[in-house]
């Protein structure tokens, strides 16, 4: 809420929580239901992840700026590719090292697009598992997760 200068009464509106649920969390007398933290990093534009970080320790990692500075021209150069991207998407980005090194461009592009297709695979799993469907999501997950951990 400090981060993007917002009153409680924002917090509702951008989340449609009630007064009292966004109190109790505010107090710490309650914990969020997972659905509760799925509409307040909604309203807040973050990934449920970036709600369980220490707000402190902002920015992107010293070493991996380091490590891979070519990630840095990309993130500059391809804005689009990394919108709505939060502090632990792109220290997973800049840890990522290629065979023999850094990141290339195009190494660099691809990875944050197959970070990206992940996010929303876990966005679209995520609603399905919020619906009457769930029992089907689950039953697939078991049968799909038995079958990759059985192949050798």
């Amino acid at each position: 809420m400090a981060r993007l200068n917002m009153t409680q009464q924002d917090v509702i509106d951008a989340t449609g929580l009630d007064h009292r649920t966004l109190r109790r969390i505010l107090q710490g007398i309650t914990r969020p239901h997972a659905r509760t933290l799925h509409k307040l990093a909604e309203g807040f534009g973050v990934s449920t992840d970036e709600l369980f970080q220490d707000p402190r320790q902002g920015g992107l990692t010293t070493f991996g700026k380091a490590t891979n500075p070519v990630v840095a021209e990309v993130v500059d150069t391809h804005p689009e590719t990394f919108a709505n991207w939060t502090v632990a998407d792109f220290n997973e980005l800049f840890s990522r090292m290629a065979v023999g090194g850094e990141l290339t461009e195009a190494g660099a592009l691809g990875a944050a697009k197959a970070m990206n297709a992940k996010r929303q695979l876990m966005l679209e799993v995520a609603v399905i598992l919020e619906s009457s469907e769930a029992h089907l999501m689950q039953d697939f997950v078991d049968w799909l997760y038995r079958r990759v951990t059985t192949l050798d």
